[in-house]
């Protein structure tokens, strides 16, 4: 579903000129003629930095935000997700519609992109609905001490892939995306939550940041969209501004080279 067909116009801001359909694509491309995987977060804020209201990132939603959630899945080969945001948002596997299929067959993708659901443990319940509730063989990113057990307990519901690096225990994230690049998929469309998040943004492999900034303060113990250990300054750049008549801003910043 477009903006357009949701009944939101999105303006682009440092223009002045409403965008829809074909002219978001545009604007939410990855790079051409990419030779390792291009990570892009996807991301929903309050204007006092909460991420989400009572536990829930939809909370916030509107519906520009869900039309452009549709369109950034519609661009990527992968929908990177923590196995902890994956539980808690219920997630499925993704869906499009008909006529982002057949975009998607043009550009030589995959009608539908795989959800990745990365866990430490491996410790997934096969009847999630990320494993029944989807077209597309799920794939279960997970250390390489859990793979054996996950390899197991989820035969037949997901492919399962070791991303481990010196500790074995825990899932490396540069690995991690090496195996995603070794399937092709190199546009990496990662939407949380907050600790895979910091993850990519610690060991420097987040490539973008799309954030939509939601008209509302919610106050209170609302999480952030990173959340981790370690700080660090990556300078970006801001590649545009949208904007709806709801008072949604829709940001997209690429990392500065």
């Amino acid at each position: 579903m477009t903006a357009s067909e949701a009944g939101t116009k999105l303006t682009l801001l440092c223009e002045g000129r409403d965008v829809s359909g074909g002219d978001l694509e545009a604007l939410y491309r990855y790079p051409e003629d990419l030779d390792r995987p291009w990570v892009r977060s996807n991301f929903i804020s309050s204007l006092d930095g909460g991420a989400t209201v009572e536990g829930l990132s939809g909370g916030l939603a509107g519906p520009g935000d869900r039309s452009l959630f549709n369109v950034m899945r519609t661009l990527c080969d992968v929908v990177v997700v923590g196995a902890g945001t994956v539980k808690l948002e219920r997630y499925g596997g993704a869906q499009l519609s008909a006529s982002a299929r057949a975009a998607r067959e043009r550009r030589g993708q995959a009608e539908l992109p795989p959800v990745a659901v990365v866990t430490d443990t491996g410790r997934l319940d096969r009847d999630m609905k990320v494993f029944t509730h989807t077209e597309v063989r799920p794939l279960v990113l997970t250390s390489a001490d859990a793979v054996p057990e996950a390899q197991k307990q989820l035969f037949g519901v997901a492919e399962v892939l070791g991303c481990s690096g010196a500790d074995r225990s825990r899932v490396d994230t540069a690995v991690l995306l090496d195996r995603l690049g070794e399937r092709g998929l190199l546009r990496v469309l990662t939407e949380g939550g907050p600790t895979l998040h910091a993850s990519f943004i610690e060991a420097g492999l987040l490539d973008e940041l799309c954030m939509t900034i939601a008209p509302v303060i919610v106050g209170g113990q609302a999480r952030r969209i990173s959340t981790g250990p370690g700080q660090v300054d990556t300078e970006m750049k801001r590649a545009h501004l949208l904007a709806d008549e709801s008072g949604y801003l829709y940001t997209r910043y690429v990392r500065a080279r």
